[in-house]
């Protein structure tokens, strides 16, 4: 596979620059985001190979900008003809405008990942033979297991940007994911558990026995701690929020809101209040789009800004948002490498790397320690967040009781409820433990879905609002 795309058009690469470059005449930004992309998934369910499919897709994507306009088109036909269409289109945008081409994006000789395609190896026999061996672990290893689904899924995505400036980058983005959900029963009542892991990075770990089989263990364990679960009740509690994958909710209630366009359109919860108390003392919350091999991570975005470290609160204090080009130069602020969209087919906009809080200085045993009855919510399922107001509502699919300062009874249909600006300032104790959740996290906006990180230590929330359904 030739990893030039700009040589795949069935013209040279001259001539797209030279349609690029007047279609970006007298426009403040813009570029040519030509991507090549091959997915791979497979799902063993119910003892049987259930489903397989592998696609390509490739296309291009042609944006100017002008002010807070933009014009878009794009095509999945590397053509000069489908070229020229598309920069008719998008110059109605720029006619009768004179804009300031803006600064190319600095130069990085960083690289997160490697270029390896992993949906070439291993061979897909041996990726079937994975999933069975991983129905036949669990079925084994328990009989209340009713049903097992496993799946292994790869994506293999080359970019190529190129600027009216000229300047042309270029990234290999591999990712890997897999993921396992057990079903358990007794009589008449069943529960699930699920577990994945992923990155940046190749198949090789998963097929190390120790590290499917800790997937496994982990799924299974979930779900009969779920069958054990009592109903959840409902009133006023002090939460315990576990380590890693609970950063699900920073990232939805606190991360969509510190988004560039949001604040710059005045819609977040968070818009004006640079440099004002919204968490707190010490909270602290990054994007970091720079960590080898993380789901979320980038070596450069989808503009071709390098990814970066960024703080967005900073002991309590909002000190930054996540930016692409168009809204950083709006906001007279820096890009941050957060211009990210999902394919050729999507104009970019600020979305999250991974996110995630910093550690403090308390441990998780003293943290649960400090709450005499509460809750302790050890990982999330779905949740909904309104990002004007930061209302936020999410579910519980492992949760317990704290009583007299102890970790008691799993229990089941728990419901945190509230708002993300006001939750952020009912914590009052932050663990020393903070970590990134496995590699399984997607995050949609505005149709858009694309891979990122969370992350969190143990947290101690004052006075939350818990749903239930015990009566």
């Amino acid at each position: 596979m030739n990893t030039d795309l700009l040589n795949s058009f069935d013209c040279s690469e001259d001539r797209v620059t030279d349609i690029v470059t007047a279609a970006l005449n007298s426009s403040d930004d813009g570029e040519l985001f030509v991507e090549y992309a091959q997915v791979e998934s497979l799902t063993f369910d119910d003892g049987r190979l259930k489903a397989g499919n592998f696609s390509c897709d490739q296309g291009f994507g042609l944006r100017t900008v002008a002010d807070e306009a933009v014009g878009y088109a794009h095509s999945g036909d590397l053509s000069e003809g489908a070229l020229l269409r598309a920069s008719d289109a998008v110059g109605a945008v720029t006619r009768g405008y004179s804009g300031t081409y803006a600064d190319a994006p600095a130069r990085t000789n960083t690289k997160l990942y490697g270029d390896e395609n992993p949906i070439g190896s291993p061979a897909f026999a041996e990726k079937v033979e994975l999933l069975q061996r991983i129905d036949g672990y669990l079925r084994e290893k328990d009989p209340k297991v009713r049903q097992v689904t496993a799946s292994l899924a790869a994506v293999w995505q080359v970019v190529n940007i190129l600027r009216a400036d000229g300047q042309i980058l270029r990234d290999i983005r591999p990712m890997t994911r897999l993921n396992v959900s057990v079903v358990v029963g007794e009589g008449d009542r069943q529960e699930s558990g699920s577990y994945g892991a992923g990155g940046r990075r190749g198949f090789g770990e998963f097929l190390a026995e120790d590290s499917w089989q800790a997937s496994a263990d982990e799924a299974l364990r979930q779900a009969l701690v779920n069958l054990q679960a009592v109903p959840a009740p409902a009133g006023t509690f002090d939460v315990v929020l576990g380590a890693g994958w609970p950063g699900v909710m920073l990232h939805e209630a606190v991360g969509h809101g510190l988004e560039g366009d949001f604040n710059r359109k005045k819609t977040s919860a968070f818009a004006g209040l640079l440099g004002e108390q919204v968490a707190a003392n010490g909270v602290t919350v990054v994007d970091d789009g720079t960590i080898a091999g993380r789901r979320g991570s980038l070596t450069i975005d989808d503009e071709g800004t390098p990814s970066g470290y960024n703080v967005l609160i900073e002991d309590g204090k909002l000190v930054g948002y996540m930016q692409d080009r168009q809204n950083a130069r709006l906001m007279g602020m820096k890009p941050t490498g957060n211009g990210r969209r999902q394919s050729h087919a999507h104009q970019p906009m600020p979305r999250m790397t991974n996110t995630y809080m910093l550690g403090g200085d308390a441990t998780p045993e003293e943290i649960i320690a400090s709450v005499d009855k509460g809750v302790y919510a050890v990982s999330f399922g779905g949740g909904q967040v309104d990002i004007v107001s930061g209302k936020f509502v999410f579910g519980c699919t492992e949760a317990y009781m704290i009583e007299n300062s102890k970790v008691g009874a799993p229990i089941k249909g728990a419901m945190l409820i509230g708002n993300g600006p006001d939750a952020m300032r009912r914590v009052s104790m932050v663990g020393n433990d903070s970590k990134l959740d496995n590699g399984v996290g997607m995050c949609g906006k505005a149709g858009q879905s694309v891979p990122v990180g969370v992350g969190q230590p143990h947290l101690r929330m004052d006075q939350m609002t818990v749903g239930g359904t015990q009566t």
